[in-house]
């Protein structure tokens, strides 16, 4: 039998594979109304990647030409041996891997965001959609927009770079966005937003909830001056300078203005399924590779089926109220 390849990750449309969005954790300490239902039920840890398998799966995507790895949930904060993670995988910055990053709430950046420092992250990505606490109760089921806002200034006093994410969202915050960039790009973060995405049930219409960013842009036109940046960092957006403020502007455009023609990532779940697409089912079972027999050449075989099975593009679309959403699993099974 011969051996699995070593080769970079390249899929059939010759797309290079350089950067993974591990999952740590499938839990969240919020409940956005966007994103899960407010009885949402989470795995049982039994089902969930240890530390030890997290990272050597972390290894390896990196033996395979993966630079860049950004760790998601969920919430990975409330992981209890989160920490523990990041300085094993950061151990391989510079030696392989070019950036570890993370994307959380912030509720809890406030705690951590010194050890996250010290084990080599130097940007994390954090989700906020409004600056009014009763909306971001509302949104987010949750009274926590102090501690989001606290995680964001101790992240700034321990040297990380932030980034806000911002989902853009009918009827919530869209008379907001000009006030958030104007508040991010003031305190020095950059921020990008997000068209909602239709990633399992949630309470309510997700159609509802659909701000299109080609009406955002245009309704902040209105107040900056935009012109487009050739800044890229690896991810999805594309980057808008904003004359007024100084600062970058990113947009994520699943919907509006699909992207799929330079993807460059895939996705782990915290149980190890590989989904090839985040608009997609084509998966493959990372897991059942590593507690094989044969885990090295299991996983190997199973890096290689990914790059078959990934597809050309996503399918998303919320077209029409009532819709189904396009895939059955949440985004915080996913991995955000």
């Amino acid at each position: 039998m011969s051996q699995p390849s070593r080769q970079p990750l390249v899929d059939q449309f010759q797309r290079r594979i350089s950067y993974l969005r591990l999952s740590v954790i499938d839990r969240c300490d919020l409940r956005c109304t966007y994103c899960m239902p407010e009885r949402q039920t989470f795995l049982p840890k039994s089902e969930v990647l240890s530390l030890e398998e997290l990272h050597r799966l972390a290894l390896g995507f990196i033996g395979r030409g993966v630079r860049k790895i950004r760790l998601t949930g969920g919430e990975p904060l409330v992981r209890r041996d989160m920490i523990e993670l990041v300085r094993a995988i950061g151990r391989k910055i510079g030696d392989g891997l070019d950036e570890l990053t993370i994307t959380t709430n912030g509720t809890r950046l406030a705690e951590f965001a010194d050890d996250l420092r010290e084990a080599g992250i130097r940007r994390v990505n954090v989700s906020l959609d409004t600056l009014d606490r009763a909306k971001f109760a509302r949104i987010a089921r949750r009274d926590q927009l102090p501690q989001v806002l606290e995680g964001i200034a101790a992240a700034r006093a321990a040297g990380l770079a932030v980034k806000i994410n911002t989902v853009a969202l009918k009827g919530e915050n869209e008379g907001e966005i000009g006030d958030l960039v104007a508040w991010a790009h003031g305190a020095g973060h950059e921020i990008t937003l997000i068209e909602v995405m239709p990633l399992g049930e949630v309470e309510g219409d997700r159609y509802d909830h659909y701000l299109p960013l080609t009406q955002v842009r245009t309704g902040l036109e209105q107040r900056f001056t935009l012109t487009e940046d050739a800044h890229r960092s690896g991810g999805p957006a594309r980057y808008w300078h904003v004359k007024e403020t100084g600062g970058r502007l990113g947009l994520i455009t699943p919907l509006t203005s699909n992207f799929c023609d330079g993807c460059n990532r895939v996705r782990v779940t915290a149980t190890g399924q590989l989904f090839a697409c985040l608009g997609g089912r084509e998966q493959v079972d990372l897991r059942a590779a590593l507690r094989s027999d044969e885990p090295e050449s299991a996983l190997e075989a199973a890096l290689d089926e990914a790059m078959r099975i990934k597809p050309a593009r996503h399918h998303f679309e919320i077209n029409r109220p009532g819709a189904e959403p396009a895939l059955p699993r949440h985004m915080s099974m996913t991995g955000g």
